[in-house]
């Protein structure tokens, strides 16, 4: 999280030009704040992805219908705290309720708002609070409003995840704003992760849709504090052209491509920003694997030890464990020499080709020891490499989700 090649603005979600932000405090919680509504001036091209959970929740089940009738939007309501998640009927509804609401309130078209939930999964939605909040939010929009927003979609995170950036499509200035929720039920595919992206590009939808998708694959999805995927995951990318940049239609124009990567890299550090404050996590672990066959593949090894609690338990332990790691890319389903396998904490060699084991106690300990640390695992099969980004797995984690309802 030490490389900047962005220059970053303030404003998180509300940075780009068109977009206002209000986040509030509606009942839903306590005391901390529990709604939030992003909108649009104007409709935004709009592209999402959502959890790949069998069990999705009913802000998913809505916005796939959402999104596929249309390529716009121009309002996302969101409240934490409660899942609607496993409500049924009744739970559908309340999630067109809270579409039509924020229409009536912002005087938009229903087609052009999306929802959604955080929370706890099997309860209902306390429709009152949220239907009046939602009124109160309305008209609490600011282009100053993307903090407020941010933190009404927390649950379990330790701190605010926002950020933006600005970049540069045909000489014009355009910026791109994001933030996420997440610190739990977090694993590829996403989990119960939460992420907002605006920006006040010009892009073509179908495009747009593509981009999204790479990036999230590239991002939100290589990362994994618990291996557990949720319900209710979802990224939407709104991109409203205020700018008044070119409009970016092809996917190798040298603009578009300008844009992707500022995308990728943006949505990168929210997930990384996701990880950092993982349920009782103290170490963020990006896990490099080199030299694969291909980029699926170093994408199979990376999550297999990602998500390995065995794994995640040893580098808790500032254990250096290798034969963990080993055992994970094992049991991973890729086609590897074990032999041929070479594994570095940060600088330092762990494993070396035919299992040499010479390495210093007190070099890695030293690694291990860190907040921040890369595991470099080298295949020698391919030219292809792929990053995944774990934590440690601790006894506060148990301790937060044994008493998660209560």
């Amino acid at each position: 999280m030490n490389n900047h090649p962005y220059e970053r603005v303030s404003g998180g979600v509300t940075a780009p030009e068109g977009f206002r932000a209000a986040g509030i405090h509606c009942g839903v919680k306590k005391s901390r704040k529990d709604l939030a509504i992003i909108a649009s001036d104007v409709p935004a091209a709009t592209a999402a992805v959502f959890t790949q959970n069998r069990v999705p929740a009913a802000p998913v089940i809505v916005d796939k219908l959402q999104v596929k009738a249309s390529s716009m939007a121009q309002a996302i309501v969101v409240n934490s705290g409660n899942a609607n998640a496993c409500t049924g009927e009744r739970g559908l509804n309340n999630a067109w309720t809270m579409v039509a609401d924020t229409a009536e309130a912002l005087s938009i078209d229903p087609s052009l708002v999306l929802v959604s939930s955080t929370g706890v999964i099997g309860q209902y939605l306390p429709m009152g609070p949220i239907q009046k909040g939602i009124r109160i939010a309305a008209g609490e929009l600011h282009h100053s409003g993307g903090r407020d927003a941010a933190e009404a979609i927390m649950t379990t995170d330790t701190f605010v995840k926002e950020l933006a950036v600005k970049t540069h499509i045909g000489g014009t200035q355009i910026v791109l704003g994001g933030m996420a929720k997440g610190s739990g039920m977090i694993a590829p595919n996403m989990a119960t992760m939460l992420g907002f992206v605006t920006t006040d590009a010009t892009v073509e939808p179908a495009l747009l849709k593509q981009m999204l998708k790479l990036a999230a694959d590239r991002s939100f999805n290589r990362i994994s504090v618990d291996g557990d995927t949720s319900t209710n995951d979802m990224v939407v990318l709104m991109a409203n052209g205020a700018a008044g940049s070119p409009i970016l239609t092809h996917a190798e124009h040298e603009d578009t491509q300008r844009f992707y990567n500022a995308l990728e890299w943006l949505l990168t550090e929210l997930a990384k920003m996701i990880v950092l404050d993982g349920e009782g996590a103290t170490k963020l672990v990006a896990i490099q694997v080199n030299g694969a066959e291909s980029e699926d593949e170093a994408v199979r090894a990376g999550r297999a030890v990602a998500n390995s609690s065995l794994v995640k338990t040893a580098i808790h332990g500032e254990d250096a464990n290798w034969g963990r790691i080993l055992a994970a890319i094992g049991y991973s389903g890729i086609d590897f020499d074990p032999e041929a396998v070479e594994i570095f904490f940060d600088e330092v060699p762990i494993l070396q080709k035919k299992y040499s084991i010479d390495f210093s106690e007190v070099e890695a300990k030293r690694v291990l020891s860190k907040r921040e640390l890369t595991i470099t695992i080298e295949l020698h099969k391919g030219n292809a490499s792929a990053c995944f980004w774990t934590c440690d797995l601790s006894k506060e984690y148990v301790d937060i989700n044994a008493h998660y309802r209560t």
